[in-house]
């Protein structure tokens, strides 16, 4: 076991807890080490179809000046994503949802305000992907697995708050979603990417893809 000297900071990164630890994230429940994630083939999954999706700002700089109103209203922007991994040929896909022809994104999208996060990314998922039969579907929303954040109305995000930022202007959470062994998933139109190949695709799939 590793003692932290007395003349010693326990606070920052790598030694001790993040500074930033419990500034905007409330630790709810221990990290568990060990967990055991099914993943369930490809070919188990029914997808129908959708009208294309298509994103809420016509540009890059309609959407941050959509940020930059309404973080004058509501502060900080919530947004959450669902990781949704099946296998093919036993390696592990991450589903993505194709926006336009060069775009992919996970499933997601803002909270409003005051919404929780697991109930407003159900929503979410139900609204993207969601049956038009009124067949509910049931989406098991396990543990955070990322956190990003947007210091200013730019595109770079970070995994955490530089330490000059006081008031981030977006605050983004990955939850890894259960899939059950047999789904019926509609939406526009949806992708599935080796886990592998994102990290040297992230013009196409986003700095906050996971990894």
């Amino acid at each position: 076991m590793s003692v932290v000297p007395p003349n010693r900071s326990q606070t920052g990164w790598p030694r001790g807890v993040n500074q930033f630890g419990n500034k905007y994230i409330q630790q709810t429940k221990p990290l568990t080490l060990e967990r055991t994630i099914n993943l369930y083939p490809l070919t188990n999954y029914t997808f129908g179809t959708k009208e294309p999706l298509y994103e809420k700002d016509s540009s890059v700089a309609a959407r941050f000046q959509r940020m930059r109103e309404e973080f004058d209203k509501i502060g900080m922007r919530r947004t959450v994503e669902g990781v949704l991994i099946v296998h093919e040929h036993r390696l592990p896909h991450v589903l993505l949802l194709q926006l336009g022809t060069t775009f992919f994104k996970l499933p997601g999208g803002e909270l409003n305000p005051g919404e929780d996060e697991v109930e407003g990314l159900k929503r979410l998922m139900t609204e993207i992907l969601g049956r038009q039969d009124g067949v509910l579907q049931d989406w098991v929303i396990d543990d955070c697995i990322g956190n990003w954040w947007r210091p200013n109305f730019e595109p770079p995000q970070y995994p955490y708050i530089p330490a000059h930022i006081t008031k981030p202007k977006e605050h983004k959470k990955l939850f890894l979603v259960q899939l059950q062994e047999k789904v019926f998933l509609r939406a526009g139109e949806i992708a599935q990417q080796v886990n592998c190949s994102l990290r040297s695709s992230e013009p196409e799939f986003g700095s906050s893809a996971p990894m």
